[in-house]
């Protein structure tokens, strides 16, 4: 067996297409040749694309096919490929163990004849055994049945791929919708956001002349130019305009690209990273109880709109 290896102002209608998700599983049996045999795919989330194939290696051409079609179907994701082959009318384990049988009877004769010849040999330890087992195992078959079988062993792959491709696709669809309802959800939030920062102008106000105050009792007289740096150091230390118009853009660049076709799982991983940037933002600059509610509410949602983010192609 072988294993190896913004435009932001666009207004954006939910994704009806093949968005789809990294996180799936296909399996389909068949039969010919004088052999049964079943193929098996899985795949997780994963920052590239990491194809790990577990085939026979004694038929020609396999892998190479394999990992063809595997590669034109498959953008993104951690994904795991077997196929297990057995001779028709015994399973798996039955015809397994009949090969151990064999290996390690040629053994026990290897080492009567070194001892008739004087030669002591070390015992074989069970993974050297295991190897002898696979060691010819389909040598009866001719070159010419070897293809067939290969052949009709391929010929159910893309059956395969294609239910694959289905559940792919229909898992996609779920995190497609999950991912607007947590999109429209922050969008409420950042309304809320709003809305309490403006309700804290009062308290800001406030701190403000107690801020002033502070600067002028350091000395009988205060220069105009110093009071000016103050207010204008408390007044960028208050204001989180900047912070809620980037939120703001960043989901209506999240919806663009969930309206898209292809892969986009990467770039809103990276939007993931900038909303947080914001709400980090947002809650240093709250400097009162209602907004920084509200920007720990933003920061537990996004941290939930990432997790759903990783499981997309």
């Amino acid at each position: 067996m072988l294993e190896t290896d913004q435009d932001t102002g666009a207004q954006a209608q939910p994704y009806d297409g093949p968005r789809r998700s990294m996180t799936a599983m296909a399996a389909s049996a068949g039969q010919g040749h004088g052999h049964g045999w079943g193929w098996d795919i899985r795949s997780v989330n994963g920052k590239g694309r990491d194809l790990r194939l577990r085939l026979p290696d004694w038929l020609p051409g396999l892998e190479t096919a394999v990992r063809e079609q595997l590669a034109a179907a498959i953008a993104r994701g951690n994904v795991s490929c077997n196929l297990k082959l057995a001779k028709d009318g015994s399973d798996g384990e039955d015809a397994d163990l009949e090969r151990i049988r064999r290996a390690m009877a040629s053994v026990a004769l290897v080492q009567e004849e070194a001892a008739r010849q004087g030669v002591t040999l070390a015992l074989p330890t069970p993974v050297e055994i295991l190897a002898l087992r696979n060691t010819g195992q389909e040598a009866p078959l001719s070159e010419e049945a070897l293809k067939a079988l290969s052949k009709a062993v391929l010929a159910d792959l893309p059956a395969l791929l294609v239910a694959f491709e289905e559940m792919r696709r229909s898992e996609g669809g779920a995190l497609d919708r999950i991912l607007h309802a947590q999109l429209q959800e922050m969008e409420d939030l950042v309304d809320a956001a709003e809305a309490a920062a403006h309700a804290r102008a009062p308290e800001a106000a406030e701190a403000f002349k107690a801020a002033l105050a502070r600067v002028a009792g350091q000395s009988g007289e205060v220069e105009p130019a110093r009071i000016a740096q103050e207010i204008a150091l408390l007044a960028v230390k208050a204001d989180v305009t900047e912070e809620l118009d980037r939120l703001r853009a960043h989901i209506a660049a999240a919806r663009v690209l969930l309206a898209a076709d292809g892969a986009v799982g990467r770039k809103l991983d990276f939007l993931c990273q900038e909303f947080n940037r914001e709400a980090n933002t947002l809650c240093s600059k709250a400097q009162s109880v209602a907004l920084t509610r509200v920007g720990l509410d933003l920061k537990a949602l996004i941290d939930q709109l990432r997790e759903q983010v990783q499981n997309l192609e």
